[in-house]
C-alpha cells in the first residue's frame, strides 16, 4: 500500500550570526540606513575582519521513514532535538533544504497556541478563519460549526475576540477545530499540555476515535510518554537533528528512558540557551540542592532539598508569576507551585536585574522515581514570557526507611498543588 506520507533525506540549515563585541539594534540599522546608504559595506567589514562570523546550523539532518494511512505515530525527543522543525515542514511552513517530501492527502496542523487566530476576530470568526486556512469549504465548517463549539466548550465567549482568550481556551478552540474539519492527515505538536487535564484526555480520546473510526493518519509530539504509550504504535525517537530509532513504541520508550538515565547522572546544573523571543526576561540557569547544600541531582526519598531557578529582567516594575511543574518518568505532571503561593496569592513585582528563586520541597514528597521540571514565566492572565519544558531531570532514590503505600501510578495529569516555600533573592 502506498504511504500516505513518504520523507526523504530531509534535512534544515540555518545560518547563526555570531558577533564579537556590541550588538547592532533594529535603530541602530535603520539610522544607519538614512544617514548613510552604503551602510550594508559596514556588515561585510565585520565579517572581512572577524569581528562577525556565521555558523552552519543543521536542525535535521537525513530524516527518512514513511507512514501508512490511519496509523497514529508519535515523535519524541528532548528539546531542541528538531521535532517541531520536522511538524513545520510536514506542515508546508517552512521549506526543508534538502531532501523531499511526499504527501497524498489534506493537513490540517496544531503547532502553536493561537497559530492561525487573527486577535481582534471573536471565536466564531476564527472558526471559519481556521477551517479556511486548512482548506475547508465555508459550507463544511458550517456543518461542522456546533460540533466544534461543543467539544471546545467555549459557548459563553463565543462572540468575544480570541485576543481575551487564556491560552487554554485557545488551545480548546484550535484543537477542536483541527480535529473535526475533514482533514486526511493531523499534526499535533505539545501544544495540548497547556490545556487541563479533562481536555487532555478528550482530545486523547478524539484522536483515537478519528484514526480508529474514521481511519485518519496523527503524527503527535508530546513529552508525556504515558499518552504516546496510549494512543501511538510506533514513535519516532530524534536526537540532534537525526532519527535514534523508528519502532514499536515500547521499544523506543525503553531507549529514550536509558538515555535519560544517562543524562541525569552527568548534570547537575543546567544553563539554559538564550533562545527566549521576549528579550525583557531571560531564565539563566537551573540546579538542585539537597538539604546541605551540595548540587546534586540524586536525592534520597527522605530528604528535603531545594530547586534553585537564576533569571535576569530587563524591565521595570513588571507583575511577574514564576512558576514550575514536575513530572514523573511517564511525564505526568505531579505537582505543580508558583511564587505567588508564598505570596499570599499576589503577584511578585519585579524590578530590573538578576534574581534568583528558591522553591523548598520537603523530603517523603515524592515517590522514588526519576522526575523532570517544567519551568515558565507568565503574566497572570495575560501571556507567557518564557517556558522551559524539561529543565532538569532529578532522581529520588528509596533511602531503604519504611514507606507508605502509593499505589499505581496516575495514568493521566495527577497535578497536586504544593505547599512548597519560595524564597526570591536580588543578586545585583
Amino acid at each position: 500500500m502506498k504511504p500516505i506520507i513518504e520523507v526523504k533525506n530531509i534535512g534544515k540549515k540555518y545560518d547563526i550570526t555570531h558577533q564579537r563585541g556590541g550588538y547592532l539594534t533594529l535603530r541602530d540599522v535603520l539610522t544607519s540606513i538614512f544617514k548613510n546608504p552604503f551602510s550594508f559595506l559596514k556588515t561585510k567589514t565585520k565579517q572581512i575582519i572577524g569581528l562577525e562570523t556565521k555558523e552552519e546550523f543543521w536542525a535535521l539532518k537525513d530524516i527518512n521513514f514513511s507512514v501508512q494511512k490511519g496509523e497514529v505515530i508519535g515523535i519524541i525527543g528532548h528539546n531542541g532535538a528538531g521535532k517541531s522543525t520536522l511538524l513545520k515542514i510536514l506542515s508546508q511552513i517552512t521549506p526543508p533544504t534538502t531532501g523531499e517530501i511526499k504527501i497524498h492527502g489534506r493537513v490540517g496542523s496544531l503547532l502553536e497556541v493561537g497559530t492561525g487566530f487573527h486577535p481582534e476576530l471573536t471565536g466564531r470568526e476564527n472558526i471559519f478563519l481556521n477551517g479556511a486556512i486548512l482548506g475547508m469549504k465555508k459550507k463544511e465548517i458550517a456543518k461542522k460549526f456546533d460540533e466544534i463549539v461543543e467539544f471546545a466548550d467555549i459557548g459563553k465567549f463565543l462572540d468575544t475576540p480570541v485576543k481575551y482568550y487564556s491560552s487554554g481556551m485557545y488551545v480548546r478552540l484550535a484543537f477542536s477545530v483541527a480535529a473535526h474539519m475533514e482533514t486526511d492527515i493531523l499534526i499535533v505538536d505539545e501544544v495540548l499540555a497547556v490545556g487541563d487535564a479533562e481536555f487532555q484526555k478528550k482530545c486523547l480520546g478524539k484522536m483515537e476515535e478519528i484514526t480508529k473510526q474514521q481511519g485518519r493518519t496523527v503524527l503527535f509530539v508530546s513529552h508525556n510518554l504515558n499518552s504516546i504509550k496510549e494512543l501511538c504504535k510506533k514513535t519516532i525517537l530524534i536526537e540532534n537533528g537525526q532519527i535514534k530509532a523508528f519502532n514499536i513504541t515500547d521499544k523506543i520508550l525503553d531507549i529514550y528512558n536509558e538515555n535519560n538515565n544517562k543524562i541525569i547522572e552527568n548534570k547537575s546544573q543546567i544553563e539554559f540557551e538564550n533562545n527566549n523571543k521576549n528579550k525583557d526576561f531571560i531564565f539563566k540557569k537551573i540546579w538542585i540542592n539537597k538539604e546541605y547544600g551540595a548540587t546534586t541531582n540524586m536525592i534520597l526519598h527522605n530528604q528535603d532539598f531545594d530547586i534553585n531557578v537564576e533569571m535576569e529582567i530587563f524591565k521595570e516594575s513588571w507583575p511577574l508569576e514564576i512558576s514550575l511543574t514536575i513530572k514523573n518518568s511517564n511525564g505526568v505532571n505531579v505537582t505543580s507551585t508558583s511564587l505567588s503561593d508564598s505570596e499570599g496569592g499576589k503577584v511578585y513585582v519585579f524590578k530590573r536585574g538578576l534574581y534568583k528563586t528558591v522553591t523548598k520541597i520537603k523530603g517523603d514528597f515524592l515517590i522514588p522515581d526519576t522526575y523532570t521540571i517544567r519551568l515558565y514565566a507568565h503574566e497572570k492572565g495575560v501571556q507567557d514570557i518564557d517556558i522551559r519544558d524539561d529543565a532538569i531531570r532529578f532522581k529520588i532514590i528509596d533511602a531503604g526507611s519504611t514507606m507508605h503505600s502509593y499505589g499505581e501510578a496516575s495514568t493521566y495529569w495527577s497535578c497536586v498543588f504544593s505547599n512548597a516555600n519560595w524564597e526570591i533573592q536580588e543578586l545585583k
